[in-house]
């Protein structure tokens, strides 16, 4: 395993791309509402990013080993869709939830981040696992300072998440980032306190994880990409790309229209 220990200007390059990538979120919210395609999505977010923010959409024709070129511009995950959810003429409905994951290249620096969309009116049980979700990658991000490891942001989230009776998909992870979209480190959305890779100053890595509200366990669409749950219940998602600084961390993929950081843990911090 050979992890990247990013520079100040690494990190500086790191902190325009991130921003980058949380701005087209942004810019996108207003159009996720019933009766649009997530094919239409992409394609504002695709012009937005070429056209507008002078970036470089990194899922487009994206090829890691043993796959096909990713079709698309940014990933559209519906309902019981966990990830890699590809876009396409399905429409949203009233009461869907839908992950957008957005990643960007500027400068040769990758930006990665995604948010949950509650379409319309959603169901107390989607605002519940959207919410839990988001507050499990939060419970993530604050275990990041020098000298912790990767199994405490990994089983923090875990005892979250199962506590609310939610499974973590463990078949994908967050993941170290840079110039290159995956790097090392691998970051496990489960496991044991204490163990795994220490954080070390100059690490930057996502934290993304992804909670079922039935079962864990996954399955393959026919496209290649797009990942299920098995037993069709619903998925969620959230994503931020994190730093480790002198004493802890700092989330690069932050703009003016990012969630806050959950109530709950902003009054005990």
């Amino acid at each position: 395993m050979t992890i990247v220990i990013k520079t100040e200007e690494d990190i500086a390059k790191m902190r325009v791309a991130g921003r980058l990538a949380s701005e087209v979120l942004d810019y996108i919210t207003p159009f996720v509402k019933a009766g649009i395609s997530t094919g239409e999505l992409d394609q504002l977010c695709h012009d937005y990013m070429v056209n507008v923010q002078g970036t470089i959409p990194a899922p487009l024709n994206y090829c890691p080993p043993g796959y096909t070129p990713y079709p698309k511009s940014i990933c559209t995950s519906v309902n019981h869709q966990i990830c890699h959810g590809v876009p396409g003429e399905k429409k949203l409905k009233n009461g869907d939830i839908v992950n957008l994951d957005i990643t960007v290249i500027k400068d040769g620096y990758h930006g990665d981040t995604s948010r949950m969309f509650i379409v319309g009116e959603g169901s107390q049980i989607a605002k519940r696992l959207c919410q839990v979700t988001f507050e499990s990658m939060w419970i993530g991000i604050e275990q990041v300072r020098p000298g912790a490891t990767l199994g405490d942001v990994g089983a923090a989230i875990q005892k979250y998440a199962e506590s609310f009776g939610y499974s973590v998909v463990r078949e994908f992870c967050g993941h170290g980032i840079g110039t290159n979209f995956h790097e090392d480190p691998q970051v496990l959305h489960y496991g044991k306190a204490g163990s795994g890779v220490p954080l070390v100053k100059g690490m930057i890595f996502t934290i993304e994880p992804m909670l079922n509200a039935g079962r864990r366990e996954i399955k393959e669409m026919p496209d290649g990409w797009t990942i299920v749950t098995k037993d069709h219940s619903l998925s969620a998602q959230w994503e931020h790309t994190v730093l480790v600084t002198d004493d802890g961390y700092e989330i690069l993929t932050q703009s003016a229209g990012t969630p806050a950081k959950p109530e709950k843990l902003a009054a005990s911090a």
